[in-house]
């Protein structure tokens, strides 16, 4: 063997030593970061899922927003990269306990007793203004001491949690995205898309609730998300009981 074709051979074999390595190498980290997605939301290989649907408040029949079936969509996509499968359900007709499955809650209380039951179970420091009559407070968050307002189209809070039942190892999470009007909720499943992976670095597979603001939807859609602050331990804190009243009394 002459030295030229030497060179030819050990060129093709490191070549495709390198070549070997570096498939190896992706192939790993692909896997890896698909298991902490999976651990992050629940959902290990073939897992079932929930997507719980609210109704459209301002429809005289049942239906869904159309923002909201946007962010069904978003959240479908979510559960698929897991390799996991969702049945979409509506909010009136889940019968089971909490827990048991991965479970994505979209909608306001008003429009989703499902979220209803979550927030008076598990955050009982929020409390969310859900008359339907206008005034400065409809829609209105208060978080602990907090209060939020809504300025329809330019400022906007929305909720979004993660939640687990207890100190159950095997317990599956609930993910609530619990918003002032429809477009906040596809807002925040469009947040947890983009950042899953930061807050899984940060908050591990525990529980947390942040509270997002929608910046001017009216022009820049659900694109625009500020995140005010983690309100974890004000909203899965009981509120203070009100104070007192006290009736001065006089004497003759």
């Amino acid at each position: 063997m002459t030295d030229d074709v030497r060179n030819i051979v050990l060129g093709v074999v490191a070549a495709s030593i390198s070549a070997a390595l570096g498939w190896f190498t992706r192939t790993y980290l692909w896997k890896r970061r698909l298991r902490r997605r999976q651990a992050f939301f629940g959902l290990p290989d073939s897992a079932e899922s929930l997507l719980v649907v609210n109704r459209d408040p301002a429809a005289s029949e049942p239906a869904v927003h159309r923002f909201d079936v946007f962010a069904l969509l978003e959240l479908s996509a979510l559960i698929k990269d897991c390799g996991a499968h969702v049945q979409v359900v509506t909010q009136d007709m889940v019968h089971q306990g909490f827990g048991e499955r991965t479970e994505f809650c979209v909608g306001g209380p008003g429009s989703n007793r499902r979220m209803a039951a979550h927030m008076a179970a598990m955050l009982p420091g929020v409390r969310i203004n859900i008359d339907p009559e206008p005034g400065p407070d409809r829609g209105a968050f208060r978080i602990g001491g907090e209060r939020y307002r809504m300025d329809a189209g330019v400022t906007e809070y929305v909720l979004l949690a993660r939640l687990t039942a207890g100190d159950r190892r095997e317990a599956r999470p609930a993910f609530l995205f619990c918003g002032q009007r429809a477009i906040t909720n596809q807002a925040a499943t469009r947040y947890l898309a983009r950042h899953h992976e930061k807050l899984a670095r940060k908050h591990g597979n525990n529980s947390f609730v942040l509270l997002l603001k929608v910046v001017n939807s009216q022009a820049y859609g659900p694109d625009v998300v500020e995140l005010v602050g983690d309100v974890t331990r004000a909203a899965t804190s009981p509120l203070p009981a009100p104070a007192p009243t006290t009736r001065n009394s006089h004497r003759a």
